[in-house]
């Protein structure tokens, strides 16, 4: 019964200890996270849904229109005598006369009508203009599309200065550990005579320098979670913490494709340059659409109407039977003059085509540029990360060595601390490579079509 008491009560602390813990977020659950949650995405995805509508109100122009109408309408019409009396006299039969009521009159009549009509031509304007709203929408679904991977890129790269920071604090961690093990071999030899009052004074300096930076570092990962957190768009007080993944050498040193190979493949697929392409398409309808106003419209109109009246002595049914009227007619329409207005607006839907393709052209450069910049900055970040690691190893060694003179009494505390320093400097150095080698990396894969996982 003991036993299991124990169990029963170690199972409990268990479940609570788990419940306590911080959800752990992977990469891949943040940014699926923040594809169903980000409010901009929100946002491009409800102007996607109203191009979607306007494409739809575009096609229902080439359907005829139709409309009914009706008119109700009421007439009052005092009588009045030649006196200009409302009231006349009329005899009794006996000699004598009496007034009789006015003769006022009220009618009413009311009139009906169908009417439908439908453009047949004009200058191919709602055709181009259909095509133009459909380019409007892709470029609203690529606009979608764009944010999405605005989005996964932001949230890679706040990922993996988190993932830094995180190891920068073990750094920090470490280099307080050896500071507080300096201190205190310090000590003991002040207290036996062996080193001066300076060189103690200058191993707690040490130690003070290591915890600020412990404290720096503690304090960038909660400012890259937060971001983070924000970004998810997550406002509750919980916690965040992102499960680590495992960051081995090999993948800071992935090989990367030639810069040309990265932007051809790029260029195929990244929604920036498929939606400057459509735009300069849908310049060039605008400019069809402009043009449309010098040529003429044919609308082709018919009606049908009957009406009824309570002066003809006839029933509802007979007089709208009896007074339907139809009808049907061709409209045409000729531009002759229109102060200028067709010719001003062809002229700057030709100037913002011109504009579109420069667009276009811009959009192409500016991501050539990227992929160079990351390229650049991938294949620097792999050399730096080489040398770092020789350069850690070197500089491990070498405080190593003279943290045993030291503790012999061969080596003072300032070269004890210059050779502490120059190891730390090599360790922030190797993480920034490896970190920037890894990102940068992952970046050049995903303009490439690939996910972005680590």
């Amino acid at each position: 019964m003991y036993k299991k008491a124990i169990i029963a009560l170690a199972c409990t602390a268990a479940i609570q200890v788990a419940a306590q813990e911080p959800q752990q977020w992977s990469l891949k659950e943040c940014i699926d996270y923040s594809l169903e949650h980000n409010i901009e995405l929100q946002m491009e995805q409800l102007s996607l849904e109203e191009s979607e509508v306007n494409v739809k109100n575009a096609r229902a122009s080439l359907f005829p229109s139709l409309s009914f109408s009706t008119s109700q309408n009421g007439r009052y019409k005092p009588y009045f005598d030649n006196s200009g009396s409302n009231a006349f006299v009329t005899s009794d039969g006996s000699g004598g006369s009496r007034v009789s009521a006015s003769q006022n009159h009220f009618s009413y009549s009311g009139s009906y009508g169908i009417n439908a009509g439908v453009t047949i031509f004009n200058g191919g304007k709602n055709v181009n203009n259909i095509k133009q709203q459909k380019l409007s929408r892709d470029i609203a679904r690529l606009s979608v599309k764009e944010r999405e991977n605005m989005l996964k890129e932001q949230i890679a790269k706040l990922f993996v200065q988190i993932l830094y920071s995180t190891d920068a604090i073990e750094v920090s961690k470490a280099t307080l550990a050896a500071a507080k093990e300096n201190l205190k071999q310090g000590k003991e030899k002040f207290e036996v005579g062996k080193v001066a009052r300076s060189e103690v004074a200058q191993l707690q300096s040490q130690v003070d320098n290591a915890e600020y930076q412990l404290v720096n570092s503690r304090a960038q990962l909660s400012q890259f979670k937060l971001q983070l957190k924000q970004m998810l768009e997550i406002t509750d007080g919980s916690e965040f913490a992102i499960e680590t993944p495992e960051t081995s050498d090999a993948l800071a040193l992935t090989p990367v494709a030639p810069v040309n190979e990265v932007y051809n493949a790029a260029i195929m697929r990244r929604p920036e340059i498929e939606s400057s392409r459509l735009s300069a398409e849908s310049s060039e309808l605008a400019v069809k659409i402009a043009k449309a106003g010098y040529y003429p419209t044919i609308s082709l109109n018919a009606g049908a109407g009957t009406s009824n009246s309570d002066n003809t002595g006839n029933g509802f049914g007979h007089q709208m039977k009896h007074n339907l009227n139809c009808s049907m007619g061709v409209t045409l329409s000729v531009p002759i003059y229109d102060n200028r207005n067709t010719k001003s607006n062809i002229q700057k839907a030709k100037i913002q085509q011109a504009t579109s393709r420069l667009q276009e052209l811009n959009a192409q450069k500016e991501l050539y540029s990227t992929i160079e910049s990351l390229w650049n900055d991938a294949n620097s970040a792999q050399k730096r990360f080489i040398a770092a690691k020789s350069n850690v190893e070197s500089a491990q060694e070498s405080y190593d060595y003279v943290n045993e003179q030291f503790n012999v009494g061969l080596k003072n505390a300032t070269e004890l601390l210059t050779e502490r320093s120059n190891l730390l400097s090599a360790q922030q150095e190797l993480l920034q490579a490896k970190y920037t080698a890894i990102l940068n990396v992952q970046l050049l894969k995903f303009y490439m079509g690939e996910d972005i996982l680590f």
